[in-house]
Parts: structure tokens; sequence; C-alpha cells
């Protein structure tokens, strides 16, 4: 009777005995519901990929070499991307890591990573795509690598691990409507954070061509539907001194992404204020849910933890203060 009492309450609590989940190739993990595994290369497979490359400053040829397991076909998109060749040009600039001579860089491994995840519900196998080298379409959006960098004084590493995600924009959009001024955010969901965040209109350079206004004018159409001039928009990183690079690194322990900053003005009626707070817009099909949210200027600096909305905050401010920019909205939406 006992057992049978413990039985019927162990079920009552949901405590049924599941059946097993399928094996796969590779050891996981026992100690949660969800597992995951990275696949290995065996013994038996060919060496990755690799080649060497000349960087003026170094010592001598930089090896570049695949992780284990890597398709050949991604390794030589990663090489012959803009990602990996702008990284290589940081290197030499006026404050590059290789400019004094104090610093050597020997080696650079692309990495790979292959999980798949047991999902209990579903008690199936399922594959995460390859993280390591992600494709935009043609062209590589996300790279992810380790460069070995020496101190020739003390032999020791640098700290070298990259996520490569190149130029980017955003915008600080003021709207003046009846005495005063409106700052526009966008609010969506952040999954690397877990959040949904208030921030800039914003969005990646998806070229070679290095067209940041017009990349902006672009993310604030997509993301707001507002129009833009182009000779409506200030370039808030320009007024950096030009050893800075002019423009703004949110995260260079980690990230390459280097970002432009911009200002527009206009002057509005309170209707267009109303339309716009609350307004959902993105491009769903690539994933952007996005509802715009308008704030007194005032107020902004208190609403967001934004690093981009911050830093536009500080250098429009301060371009203000020492007279760079003009007393008045120029524009009308």
């Amino acid at each position: 009777m006992a057992s049978a009492a413990s039985a019927r309450a162990q079920y009552l609590l949901g405590f049924r005995r599941r059946a097993p989940l399928h094996r796969v190739p590779f050891p996981t993990p026992r100690s949660s519901n969800r597992r995951c595994g990275v696949r290995m290369a065996s013994t038996g497979e060919s060496p990755p990929p690799s080649t060497t490359v000349e960087v003026p400053g170094a010592a001598g040829p930089v090896l570049v070499m695949a992780a284990p397991g890597l398709p050949e076909a991604d390794f030589r998109n990663a090489v012959d991307s803009a990602l990996f060749k702008q990284w290589l040009r940081n290197l030499q600039t006026e404050k590059g890591v290789l400019t004094y001579g104090r610093l050597n860089l020997t080696r650079v491994l692309i990495e790979y990573f292959a999980v798949s995840f047991l999902v209990r519900a579903s008690e199936l196998a399922v594959p995460c795509p390859t993280q390591g080298v992600d494709m935009f379409g043609k062209r590589v959006g996300f790279l992810k690598f380790k460069a070995d960098v020496v101190d020739e004084e003390t032999k020791t590493k640098v700290p070298g691990i990259v996520f490569a995600r190149g130029p980017a924009v955003a915008v600080l959009i003021l709207l003046e409507s009846k005495g005063q001024t409106y700052a526009v955010l966008t609010e969506q969901v952040r999954v690397p954070v877990g959040k949904f965040i208030l921030e800039l209109p914003a969005g990646m350079l998806d070229d070679e061509k290095g067209d940041f206004v017009g990349t902006a004018v672009r993310e604030v159409e997509e993301e707001t539907g507002i129009k833009l001039n182009l000779e409506d928009m200030v370039d808030l990183t320009a007024l950096l001194d030009p050893s800075t690079g002019q423009r703004m690194f949110p995260s260079p322990g980690g990230c390459d992404e280097e970002i432009g900053l911009f200002l527009y003005r206009g002057s509005v009626d309170e209707e267009t204020i109303r339309t716009l707070q609350g307004k959902e817009t993105g491009l769903r099909d690539h994933g952007e849910l996005i509802k715009l949210r308008v704030v007194p200027y005032s107020q902004l600096w208190r609403s967001t933890a934004d690093a981009k909305a911050l830093c536009a905050i500080a250098l429009y401010e301060m371009a203000k203060r020492e007279g760079l920019l003009a007393s008045s909205p120029s524009a009308n939406l």
C-alpha cells in the first residue's frame, strides 16, 4: 500500500519516469534537462586548412589557421572577408597594436563551434548552425577568432579573443514640438542580454564602401519609418580628434565594432509625436520586432542604458557647449 501511495503521489507531482533520450555521437553532460555537446575533430581527419599573411610590423609571416572541424569554404571566406582585412589594417594604424614594436602577432585561429542540443520536450537532438563564421548572404557578417599577440618584453600573451562584426551607425533623432524637444528611440528584444532595450535607431554597414551617413538614413527609415535627408545629418563622431579614428568603440575588450554617431534635429507638430509613440516598425521577416518610444530629451539620459544613446548625448551636449552646432533645428518632417 505504501509503495502504491508513493507511486500515486509521484504521478500527481509530475515525477513520472521519462523515456531515455536518443543517443548522439558526442559526449553530453547528464546534469541538465537541456544538454549540449561540441563536436571535435577525430584523430583520423585531415589537418585543418591554414595560410600565412604578411602583416607590416609583425616579426614574420603570420600563420592563420582554422580550428579543427571548420569547413575550408568558411575558412577561405573568413580570410578574404572585409572584417578580417580591416582588423589587419587596424594593427598598423597610428595607434595600432603593431605600431610601436613591443607587441608581435604570431598566429590567428579562426574559431569553430558545432553545437547540438538535446531538448527533452521533443527528445530529439537539434543541431545548431556552425558558429565561427556567420554568412549574411554572400558576405561574412560575424567572425570569431583568436589572435596570439605576444609582449616581446615579457614574452606573455595579450588577451586576444575577437568577435568581429565591423562598422555600424546610430542616430540621435531630436524632434521639437510646441517648445518641447523629444528623442525617438526603438524598443526591441536583445537576446544576448535577455532584455528589451530602449536604444537609438541603429544598424550595421552592409557593404565595404564605408557609407556611414547613407546607412544612417536608411536604418532610420527601416526602424522608424522617418525619411531623412542626407544634408540634414550631423556626424557627431567626426567632431572627435582624428587620432581616435572618429568612431565610438562600445566594447573594444572583445569586439571590433566601431560606431558612427549621427544627429538629426527637426520640427514637427504634436500629431506626429502622437503617431510615432508606440508605432510598430522594423523588418519583421528579418526578425526585427521594434516599437517606437518618444521621450522628452531632458529625460533621455535616465531612460536608457544604451551606450550609443549615452555617448550621443555627451557628444551633442559638448558640441553645443563649444558652439559647434546651430542653435535651432534646420529641418521639418
